[in-house]
């Protein structure tokens, strides 16, 4: 017993000091994941904890357990817009990338510490993928605003090219080993079954997470465990069938993600959570299971390595992959330096150990002081390089005192409550459109519902449909560029609202819903909305939003159009789709 309770106190005082640390990360800037790593050190066998760790086996199950969660938070937390913008070019980071990095790494590796082709390759192979913890942490926790296609790449690319070093992983290992025959046909073939397994049950558990969590009525302190527990399960079935389970998990999550789910913010909050428990768990086993003594024969070849990659390998690849898909200089540069290596690369270096790879214990550890070397030089140098670069944009809105509450029973909606800032667009004057009118507003300690005119610092409650929560940041949080602040609310360019849907379709090549062609916009307006018509109104029509963007004794005179707006949800976009087929139904035809 006494064992028992020592073990769940010192696991106890590790995560606790983990969380401290991250106060250091978060004041001076420093690489929150080196952290951990060095907390797992300092307690190990070489540290001051002497905590003698040696169980490969358990390390592994943890380390996959934790990366399987990290990937599914990764994929939830990443948009379908982000991921349609940068897939293209991430994903070819993802595969050829990491095959350039995997050859490039490889030739110094075979000089360097005398290792046959097929022993450097899987060296290069450890090394080859970025690290989706390290560089969600940077760009997301850490702040940092970059333009966003860059962003959009590097966060696909992290979550996405696992998959393909742990596939090349398991190939070389089998291959070293003589576990089974490996021809090219047969590594062909386990290719695609692990791809497309990772595809096709990743979709199916992320469908299967959004029927449970909208389906059956959960109690909410149950939902999240659900999401967690499906998605560990899609992880592990996946890879009981041969695909790749990472794969899996993180398309799982991408899918789920871009759903709306019944207590989607309690749900976000719970996943903030397990994932920061997660990388602190992995981080902190991995540097507890290493062996510092051990390092300095090593220091030079993992040193050299790591310049390697860092210098010549990642840039190589970077440049390569994204030459074609038309990313400039300096946001090639920026690509090739953040790409960070982290726990995956420490984590695939078990695999040679778990399989009896000779000269195993050797790139376990090259592998971890890459990945040290990686954190201390990248991962601290980021946000200078990114500044340097210019690529370091302000926020869209400034900064937002925003909250979401759940509510049961309406997953298309949203209560969003914000603090009226003395700089946003409303206290500024701004007339509030009508569909972001609050159903409640604090003010001195008290609620009303019909204060008046807003003033700063009202707290004001909203019920908003997802598509709207960026334009009602735009209007209550702080302005810093107002002409993108009105392109969002009003449109990127004003109309004559005497245009035809057939001139408007034509103009632009909109798939427009099926509307009469003579209809003008004003007259699309007045349909819609009667007499109860005010500025700042919206129309959804597929590609486009039309907004009502002046008007002059109740009639209008100008018309925005916002070319890029987010698609509507629930039953706008059901209604839409109806109007579309029953056109006469809606008066389409009238």
């Amino acid at each position: 017993m006494d064992s028992i309770n020592l073990l769940i106190l010192v696991c106890a005082g590790l995560a606790v000091a983990a969380v401290f640390t991250s106060v250091l990360a978060f004041r001076f800037g420093a690489p929150l994941l080196l952290l951990f790593l060095g907390l797992g050190l300092a307690a190990g066998v070489d540290g001051l904890g002497g905590i003698d760790f040696s169980d490969t086996h358990t390390a592994f199950l943890i380390g996959s357990a934790a990366l399987a969660l990290i990937l599914f938070d990764s994929g939830y937390h990443t948009s379908l817009k982000s991921y349609r913008q940068a897939a293209a070019p991430a994903i070819t980071l993802a595969t050829l990338g990491v095959l350039v990095t995997t050859a490039l790494v490889a030739l110094p590796g075979r000089y360097l510490l005398h290792l046959s082709w097929s022993e450097a390759l899987l060296l290069g192979t450890l090394l080859s993928s970025t690290d989706a913890a390290a560089l969600f942490f940077l760009l997301r926790t850490g702040g940092i605003t970059i333009r966003d296609r860059v962003r959009s790449t590097l966060e696909v690319e992290s979550g996405s090219n696992d998959p393909m070093a742990i596939f090349l992983t398991l190939t070389l290992v089998t291959l070293l080993t003589g576990q089974q025959a490996s021809g090219p046909w047969q590594i062909l073939g386990r290719f695609i079954l692990a791809g497309g397994g990772g595809v096709g049950m990743g979709l199916l558990g992320g469908w299967l997470i959004i029927a449970v969590v909208n389906r059956l009525r959960l109690d909410p302190g149950l939902t999240p465990v659900a999401v967690m527990g499906l998605a560990a399960a899609v992880f592990g079935l996946t890879n009981l069938l041969g695909g790749s389970g990472f794969l899996a998990a993180y398309l799982a999550g991408l899918l789920a993600g871009n759903a709306k789910l019944q207590g989607g913010g309690g749900l976000r909050r719970f996943q903030d959570g397990i994932t920061w428990l997660a990388q602190i768990a992995m981080f902190v086993t991995l540097g507890l299971l290493a062996t510092p003594s051990q390092f300095p024969a090593l220091l030079g070849a993992a040193a050299l390595l790591a310049a390697v990659l860092t210098f010549v390998a990642r840039p190589l690849a970077v440049f390569l992959c994204l030459t074609p898909f038309g990313f400039g200089k300096r946001e090639r540069v920026f690509v090739a330096w953040v790409g960070l290596r982290g726990a995956v690369s420490i984590l695939l270096g078990l695999v040679p150990l778990l399989q009896g790879v000779p000269q195993a214990g050797r790139f376990f550890d090259i592998a971890f002081l890459v990945v040290v070397a990686s954190l201390l030089v990248q991962g601290w140098t980021v946000r200078p390089l990114a500044r340097w670069l210019g690529l370091i944009v302000p926020d869209k809105t400034g900064p937002v005192d925003r909250m979401e509450v759940d509510l049961p029973g309406l997953a298309d909606r949203e209560m969003v409550a914000y603090v009226l800032h003395p700089d946003s667009a409303v206290a500024q004057g701004r007339p509030l459109p009508r569909w972001a009118r609050p159903i409640l507003v604090r003010r001195a300690g008290r609620l009303s519902s019909t204060p008046g005119p807003l003033q700063a610092g009202d707290r004001v409650f909203l019920l908003a449909a997802p598509h709207q929560v960026p334009l009602l940041d735009g209007l209550f949080g702080r302005v810093r560029d107002q002409a993108e602040t009105e392109a969002g609310l009003y449109g990127d360019f004003a109309m004559t609202p005497d245009i035809t849907v057939a001139a408007l379709r034509d103009a632009y090549g909109l798939g427009l819903p099926a509307l009469p062609d003579a209809l003008t916009l004003a007259e699309l307006f007045r349909r819609e909305f009667r007499q109860d018509l005010e500025l700042g109104d919206r129309l959804h029509l597929g590609p486009v939003d039309l907004i009502v963007r002046d008007m002059t004794d109740g009639r209008i005179t100008s018309v925005g159009i916002a070319l890029d707006p987010s698609p509507p949800v629930g039953w706008e976009r059901l209604k839409l789709r109806l109007e579309a087929r029953f056109p006469r139904l809606f008066g389409a035809a009238s």
